[in-house]
């Protein structure tokens, strides 16, 4: 039984040792198959269960037999019920406790070679892999283990990746494609660790003068939070450029804007009580040294030229590329905020229906992602669909940037209209997003087809712009001759590709403008109650299923530009949001715990049509007689 468990086209969000999986195994595949495998695969080890009645020293003395399996310079991962050879770390691991789950976290004893034997309990994520085609049924169950800050594979370590820092250890062995797939599934969890992240920018202003904060100015309000309320400083050189405490971090974006990046937390009412606790404080510093700070969209009165330059080397790269490759990619940088929200996904199915909702829900910049059940790869390009259809609500729904330079720009969305020409290489549309093969390898391949930006070594970012990850891996980058690639340079890769929702261990839902605090709670309040509830999430795909490629593009074109006015079909776009804000609620309802509420400030926004922008260009051709300035007053936080 455990050696076919290999064979069966068992659903994701079935266990592998469900009976009911087991039927369908030996009663449909032939029974003369099961004896054959029986006979090849008789002597492999076969590791068992916690509580099935065997021991450790057992585990461990046919584990001892099978040492030159973990030598196979090829592990081709077969997985079977109890037992993987690790195609992420390239080490025997025995698996103690099997997961239940299409993720799930592991208790393993790594082999590592005759000179260091066993290293027991080390924490693992491991994952069932479909093949490449949707409706296959070959698997292997990958797994991604942490020891100490890395994994080891082979004779190098491959550090769990994280923001730039001096931990990355050189390596002397390439990365492979499968050890970056394992990477994003290592993100995988069951739904009772799911959690919700909330991110936010703004931008900081001079009370007296309105102008923006020069980074001295930033330097002392950071500096001054930290000592009030026991925050930790982060440098770059002898600048500080951000703060952290706990999971919360606060960092620059390149143009000053302020950036709080929420904690993991388990409900809506947490993440809303961290905006809360964190405004209180950049507030409570902020008074004393005459700053305010501004939640909208786009920079409404200030020139590019008048925007400071934050000390950070990643962000002097990306200035010096940006006119390259597009001609608003500087304005993304220095004149644009936004607020979003990260969360988790518990495997590939649950991932492709997640993302792709999410996209459908926000601007098309997307990224195309996730997978596909290969049982239903039909049904996944209706899933597309989905997401590019209705990816303008979101947008239209928070849609407050319609000011540039003390003017009407024509917008109600102009954050979103600049994605449009920042650099295509990194956003736009994705052609490939129909194929049935869509899946974490396919997204890896997209990504490593995306020109990087920097790599980080010894307290440095070097220049890399335009070249090749792929080169990296065999060692010809350029600008690092030689070197090979850690899980880290993966990461910081990841973070310099912009879709609406981008993938990395999590989704981030990245479609909406920046704005006041009420709304700052509701943006995840919105994308919560609709992923996060199956109900929901398949209503959203039903509701969209019929969308044309037309109807799209329209809405593309439109919505930055008329927000929940878009004529759609026999009505408006309003009347669609609607039903997805009813969804919404509904999802959030059925989680438990009375979150619903959050979603007030958002809900008289859809009955009426009217957006948060229009109702600012109310008020600038009417009580503020022509003038933005007043803006700086409405919107402070």
């Amino acid at each position: 039984r455990h050696h076919l468990i290999r064979f069966c086209p068992s659903r994701h969000d079935r266990p592998f040792h469900d009976p009911e999986t087991h039927h369908f195994c030996f009663y449909i595949y032939i029974i003369p198959v099961a004896v054959g495998l029986e006979l090849l695969w008789r002597g492999a080890p076969a590791a068992h269960p916690a509580g099935s009645g065997r021991g450790r020293e057992e585990i461990d003395e046919k584990a001892e037999r099978t040492r030159g399996a973990a030598a196979n310079p090829n592990p081709r991962f077969q997985g079977c019920h109890s037992q993987a050879a690790s195609q992420a770390t390239g080490v025997m691991a025995l698996v103690y406790r099997v997961p239940s789950l299409p993720s799930s976290r592991l208790e393993v004893s790594l082999y590592n070679g005759p000179d260091q034997g066993y290293l027991r309990g080390v924490e693992c994520s491991a994952f069932w892999r479909d093949s490449s085609l949707a409706w296959s049924i070959d698997k292997r169950m990958l797994v991604s283990c942490s020891v100490g800050v890395g994994s080891r594979r082979g004779n190098r370590m491959m550090v769990a990746a994280s923001p730039p820092t001096e931990d990355a250890v050189i390596a002397t062995e390439p990365l492979t494609k499968e050890d970056l797939v394992a990477y994003l599934a290592s993100g995988c969890k069951p739904k009772d660790k799911w959690r919700i992240g909330t991110e936010h920018e703004k931008f900081g202003f001079e009370v007296g003068t309105l102008r923006p904060m020069k980074y001295e100015q930033i330097a002392d309000l950071l500096n001054g939070i930290a000592e009030r309320f026991s925050w930790d400083k982060v440098m770059e050189g002898n600048k500080i450029i951000g703060l952290k405490q706990g999971k919360q971090s606060i960092s620059l974006e390149p143009g000053g804007q302020f950036e709080l990046s929420g904690a993991p937390l388990e409900t809506l009412h947490q993440t809303c009580a961290e905006v809360n606790s964190h405004l209180y404080q950049v507030k409570a510093v902020a008074e004393e040294v005459g700053i305010g700070f501004l939640g909208i969209g786009f920079q409404p009165k200030w020139e590019l030229k008048d925007i400071p330059v934050m000390p950070k080397g990643r962000y002097e790269i990306m200035r010096n590329y940006m006119p390259k490759v597009g001609s608003l990619g500087l304005d993304m940088m220095f004149r644009t905020c936004t607020v979003q929200v990260n969360l988790d996904f518990s495997s590939e199915l649950d991932m492709i229906r997640k993302f792709r909702a999410g996209l459908a829900l926000q601007p098309v910049r997307p990224l195309r992602l996730c997978v596909l059940s290969y049982l239903l790869p039909i049904f996944s390009c209706v899933l597309y669909f989905c997401d590019v259809y209705l990816n303008q609500i979101a947008t239209a729904i928070f849609a407050n940037s319609p000011f540039t330079e003390g003017k009407p720009n024509g917008y109600l969305s102009m954050r979103s209209q600049i994605w449009t020409d920042t650099d295509n290489d990194r956003t736009g549309m994705l052609p490939f997003v129909f194929d049935d093969s869509f899946g974490f390898e396919q997204y890896v391949e997209y990504a490593l087809d995306v020109p990087m930006y920097f790599v980080y070594r010894n307290k440095k970012y070097i220049d890399c712009t335009g070249m090749s990850f792929q080169d990296f891996m065999v060692g010809k980058l350029p600008s690092v001759p030689g070197e090979l690639p850690t899980l880290n340079d993966w990461e910081n890769h990841l973070t310099t590709i912009f879709p609406e929702v981008r993938l990395k261990r999590y989704l981030e839902m990245r479609g909406a403008d920046g704005g006041p605090w009420r709304r700052l709670c509701a943006l995840p309040a919105f994308w919560v109650g609709l992923l996060y509830d199956d109900i929901s999430l398949q209503n959203i795909l039903d509701m969209i299923s019929d969308w044309t490629k037309e109807e799209r593009m329209m809405l593309r074109r439109k919505v930055p530009v008329t927000g929940l006015k878009t004529p759609f079909r026999d009505g408006f776009l309003r009347h669609v949001a609607e039903n997805v804000l009813e969804l919404a609620k509904d999802g959030l309802e059925r989680r438990g715990y009375k979150e619903a509420g959050f979603l007030r400030e958002v809900s008289d926004i859809v009955r009426t049509g009217v957006t948060p922008a229009e109702k600012l260009l109310e008020l600038y051709h009417g009580k503020w007689g022509g003038s933005v300035d007043p803006v700086f007053e409405e919107l402070l936080y």
